[in-house]
């Protein structure tokens, strides 16, 4: 019964795309069900721990890296097995993302077919190269003596005697059953045996003849095939790519959001020399081959790619489809809060009391935590708050899940007294480096932050430059971005009692003479694209370029969704050198897709429209 439900949940994970069966794939001599571990700590340069060898067949994979594996920075890792590099098997598609604070607190498993091979698993972030293994696996006995299947198929526009015109495409497939395909080779007439690693080309007129043959993992090399054509010349090839368009259907709401699920069919079309293949792309994933309708049930905001590919090899633009998917949801969320902090021999809270608020939803999923203290407004709950206001208080709280449905209110109850400590810290900065004529700070300039509290002592210093989020201070900031910022910064000791912020500005200037890359500038005050106005200041970028300058609307575009995406790449720059905060980039992104720059929109939905950066 144990083996039959695994291999039930082999089929799921197949289903979900987490486990991967090729057509070389084969049915092995169940072994009994093993699981292999991988760990990550804190290193970047190799993983914890990682096992080395295991016996073909159903395998459970977990992948941990967490606190108890000693990962204490909160780090990220990967668990990605390659399905790219010559030598490997490449069935096992598994990559895991595992953090020691997603909602499996950095534990992940997932159940696997492991062939007889060698595979090579790593870690995908960028900085985490030497993160990488090989794990070799064995078929648990049983000698193969049976050689490989392997068959050709040649493609490409033909004429009417059955000749291909201009060029042929091979393409070889290989299967063991046992063991496991090691190599496939060909050779074309009387050519060199050469590795196949994709489908070969053949486009010298005249006739020909290919040859092929593959060998398992147990050395057993099937018998020679050959396929035979002929290459003629023919008339001027297709240089014209497919068109391909894209239908969305399913239940709308109000709002144009899809009810549970939208499906969507490409249709693709070549008067020349035909449609070769439809691919699609959902979300940022793996392109994939489009067979049938595809059904996008995850709630949630969608951006489904699609392209088209001729059989002269000719692919069409990427065209683009957004949508927003929402559940059928009528329960609502459950939410809890629970009161933390240092206590007194009555019970009350000494100094300051922390309240964290937590809220689940099996349906839709949690769209929004509220609450207010003392019967006070409302307010959007986005982490663990102190009240320190000495006296007794209530806390109400809610939550809304995305399909609307509203929790009951909670409440929690509690009393805060003042403790001994009543002083704030006192908190200063300082702004040093290399100095202008005007007092600017030449290429960079350093900010240091320093706090002292005589009585309950200094707990946390936090900082906030220009338009970012409060961030706790760790060691003095360089900042290199060019232009004017404001700094503000504030400390808190450990009775609970808050510095009163304070804010500084300065300047960095460009090392040397700077350039205008701009001399005709566009110095409109807000960053406006066609007529939609960003209401984003259209500043100076640091080389005489202003925003829209760098946007550069009046280019020429292929499309409205190719401007989009010039949009969005080069903002996000903007916001990586300092230039431009997310929220700021967000509303630039938002009037790009509201413009009509380079063609019309993209079918969006108001309610998402808003959404997408």
């Amino acid at each position: 019964m144990v083996r039959k439900a695994f291999a039930a949940l082999g089929a799921v994970l197949i289903t979900l795309g987490l486990l991967a069966t090729p057509a070389s794939a084969r049915l092995l001599p169940l072994a009994p069900l093993q699981t292999l571990t991988w760990t990550a700590n804190n290193s970047v340069t190799a993983y914890a721990s990682a096992p080395a060898t295991a016996v073909a067949g159903e395998t459970t994979i977990v992948f941990e890296n967490s606190e108890a594996t000693g990962n204490t920075s909160g780090m990220s890792h990967t668990l990605t097995f390659d399905t790219t590099t010559d030598g490997y098997n490449h069935n096992v598609t598994t990559n895991i993302v595992a953090n020691p604070f997603d909602p499996t607190n950095g534990r992940h498993e997932v159940t696997v077919t492991l062939l007889p091979g060698k595979y090579r698993y790593f870690c995908a972030f960028p900085g985490h190269e030497t993160m990488t293994g090989e794990l070799i696996v064995t078929d648990g006995g049983g000698g193969d003596t049976t050689p490989p299947t392997v068959t050709a198929a040649v493609t490409g526009q033909k004429d009417p005697q059955g000749n291909y015109i201009k060029s042929a495409s091979v393409t070889l497939t290989a299967t063991d059953t046992q063991s496991g395909v090691a190599k496939t080779e060909y050779k074309v007439d009387s050519g060199a045996w050469t590795a196949y690693t994709a489908p070969v080309t053949v486009s010298t007129l005249g006739a020909h003849m290919v040859h092929y043959r593959a060998t398992d993992v147990a050395g057993n090399t099937s018998p020679e095939g050959m396929a035979s054509f002929t290459i003629v010349d023919g008339p001027a090839q297709d240089t014209t790519p497919p068109t391909v368009t894209a239908a969305l259907t399913g239940q709308r709401d109000p709002q144009g959001n899809y009810v549970e699920v939208a499906t969507v069919s490409l249709t693709a079309t070549d008067a020349e020399s035909g449609v070769d293949k439809v691919e699609y792309q959902l979300d940022g994933g793996a392109w994939t081959a489009y067979t049938a309708a595809v059904a996008v049930n995850t709630a949630g905001m969608h951006m489904f790619h699609y392209r088209a590919t001729d059989k002269a090899g000719n692919t069409s633009p990427e065209g683009m489809s957004h949508f927003t998917v929402v559940k059928s949801d009528t329960t609502a969320p459950t939410v809890s809060a629970a009161v933390d902090g240092t206590k007194d021999g009555d019970g009350n809270y000494v100094g300051k009391a922390t309240v964290t608020v937590a809220a689940t939803d099996a349906g839709s999923g949690v769209g929004t935590i509220e609450y207010k203290v003392d019967g006070g407004a409302w307010t959007a709950y986005a982490a663990p708050f102190p009240v320190s206001t000495a006296g007794a208080h209530t806390v109400t709280f809610r939550a809304t899940d995305k399909a609307g449905n509203v929790s009951p209110e909670g409440t929690v109850t509690f009393t805060v007294v003042a403790g001994d400590d009543t002083t704030a810290p006192t908190v200063a900065a300082a702004v040093t480096g290399d100095q202008d004529a005007n007092w600017s700070y030449v290429g960079k300039a350093t900010v240091t932050v320093t706090a002292a509290d005589s009585g309950s002592g200094v707990a946390s210093i936090e900082y906030k430059l220009d338009s970012g989020l409060w961030t706790v201070y760790p060691a003095p900031i360089v900042v290199t971005a060019l232009g004017s910022h404001v700094l503000k910064y504030r400390a808190t000791d450990k009775a609970g009692n808050v510095a009163a912020e304070q804010s500084g500005s300065f300047k960095v200037v460009q090392i040397g003479p700077r350039p205008d890359a701009c001399p005709d500038s566009d110095v409109r005050e807000t960053v406006v694209i066609g007529d939609i106005d960003s209401q984003v200041e259209n500043i100076d970028t640091g080389n005489g370029c202003t925003i829209n300058d760098i946007i550069a609307e009046n280019a020429e575009y292929a499309s409205h969704d190719s401007f989009v995406r010039h949009v969005k790449a080069v903002t996000a720059e903007l916001v990586d050198n300092g230039v431009l905060s997310s929220d700021d980039r967000g509303r630039i992104v938002t009037a790009a897709l509201e413009s009509s720059v380079g063609g019309s929109p993209s079918s969006l939905p108001d309610s998402a429209r808003s959404n997408v950066v």
